[in-house]
C-alpha cells in the first residue's frame, strides 16, 4: 500500500485487512517515515506507522500495490516523482495495481492509462479520459491486472478482486504503453 498524508482510511484498512486474510504480509509505503495521517472523509483519522519510505522500497519484493482513495493523499503522490516512477514500475513489471476513488490521479500522472477502462470517483472521469482511459461507472471494473473501483461503498467488491488479481501474479498485456 502507498499512502502519504490523507489517505481516506477505510480504504486503507479494509484492503489491507483483506490481503492479510487472503494470507498476504501488507506494507505501508510512503512518502516520508514515521506515521501518516488518515482521514474518514474531512475529519481525522487514526495515524498509521510508515513500514518504508518510497525511496527505500523495490518493487521486486511486493506481489502488487493497493493506492487507496482521499483527495489529499493521491495530490501528495502525483507530485512526488519518486512515489511515481515506484507506482510506473509496477506496470513495466505487470504486477497487479488496485486503486480506489482519488487514488488514479497518481496513475495518470504516472502515464499508465491510456488504453484503460477504469472506473474512479466521479469527479476524475474527465481527468482519466484526458490520459486515455475509458471511463465506466462500475462497481468495480479490472483490466488486465488493474483493478479500480469508485468510492468506499464499492470496497467488498474491490477488496476481493485485488485479493484475487495479486493471487494471479503478473500479467502480460499490463506493461506500461501496451
Amino acid at each position: 500500500m502507498v499512502a502519504p498524508e490523507g489517505a481516506e482510511q477505510i480504504e486503507l484498512t479494509e484492503p489491507w485487512k483483506a490481503v492479510e486474510e487472503a494470507g498476504g504480509r501488507p506494507e505501508l509505503i510512503s512518502t516520508k517515515s514515521g506515521s501518516i495521517q488518515a482521514f474518514k472523509h474531512l475529519d481525522k483519522g487514526d495515524t498509521f506507522t510508515v513500514d518504508k519510505v518510497v525511496t527505500e522500497a523495490t518493487v521486486d519484493d511486493y506481489d502488487g500495490l493497493v493506492l487507496p482513495g482521499g483527495v489529499a493523499n493521491p495530490d501528495i503522490l502525483r507530485t512526488d516523482s519518486n512515489a511515481v516512477s515506484f507506482v510506473r514500475e509496477f506496470f513495466t513489471q505487470q504486477k497487479p495495481v488496485a486503486v480506489i476513488c482519488h487514488g488514479p490521479w497518481t496513475l495518470i500522472e504516472a502515464d499508465v492509462v491510456r488504453g484503460r477502462r477504469m472506473t474512479s470517483w466521479p469527479s476524475l472521469q474527465t481527468d482519466l479520459r484526458n490520459a486515455g482511459a475509458e471511463w465506466v461507472d462500475e462497481e468495480v471494473v479490472v483490466d488486465n491486472g488493474l483493478v479500480s473501483s469508485r468510492k468506499p461503498d464499492d470496497l467488498p467488491a474491490f477488496c476481493s478482486k485485488l485479493v484475487e488479481e495479486i493471487a494471479e501474479g503478473v500479467h502480460s498485456k499490463q506493461a506500461a504503453g501496451v
